[in-house]
């Protein structure tokens, strides 16, 4: 994760990779604490990563605590200053990366090789491994200098995918805007879920039975 703006984002799809079985390595910015803490109150700390997760992932996109029920014991924290951390290095076993949210500022040192902190490091091990990278940029406009870094990321093997929600999957709720954009990314990384109703050639489908399509669906089953 990223400071950028869009945490709910990253919560949609740290829960469906859970559900589909996934182990994850987990960076988190030191601008994006900044982030979650603005966006959900929740303040994410060293010493108690997993429960300051665990209270972050059951939240919904609207911030309601208790939305969903999710387990942590599949995820590894690394702290994003820990340059001698496991993914810091090519030889450390991973599927690929996927950076969500990403802002501008991460883009940009992801391009040009930085590797300032733990995040943009990880990244550049993922692209000279030859492994999936999945930047989901979100910010809006974008200047020339950051379409350039991201063309250079697209060069270098990379898959930028703009958080840029739909609306054919029949979204009723905030939660289902979220699941589409975090289903992308999951498409991009190769990963099956069912967050969003996937298009089937039928204009006006998503008027039909239009209930909610993202929370209920795999990798987020709700708490009760």
């Amino acid at each position: 994760m990223s400071g950028a703006s869009g945490t709910p984002y990253a919560a949609s799809v740290l829960r469906a990779l859970l559900a589909a079985g996934e182990s994850l390595d987990l960076v988190v910015s030191r601008a994006s604490r900044l982030t979650l803490l603005d966006e959900t109150g929740i303040s994410f700390r060293d010493a108690h990563w997993r429960e300051d997760l665990a209270e972050w992932l059951a939240r919904g996109a609207d911030g309601k605590p208790g939305t969903f029920a999710v387990r942590t014991d599949d995820v590894r924290y690394w702290a994003a200053g820990d340059l001698a951390a496991g993914p810091s290095s090519g030889s450390y076993p991973s599927k690929g990366m996927l950076i969500v949210p990403a802002s501008t500022a991460c883009v940009a040192g992801v391009a040009l090789g930085l590797s300032k902190d733990l995040l943009q490091r990880s990244a550049s091990v993922t692209l000279k491994e030859g492994r999936r990278l999945v930047v989901c940029v979100r910010e809006t406009p974008l200047n020339g200098q950051t379409l350039k870094h991201l063309v250079g990321l697209d060069e270098a093997g990379a898959v930028v995918l703009p958080a840029s929600p739909a609306f054919y999957a029949g979204a009723t709720h905030i939660q289902d805007l979220v699941d589409f954009v975090a289903g992308r990314v999951l498409d991009a990384a190769g990963v099956p879920h069912s967050l969003y109703r996937r298009w089937e050639g039928e204009l006006g489908s998503s008027r039909e039975g239009s209930s909610r399509a993202g929370s209920s669906r795999a990798g987020s089953s709700r708490a009760d």
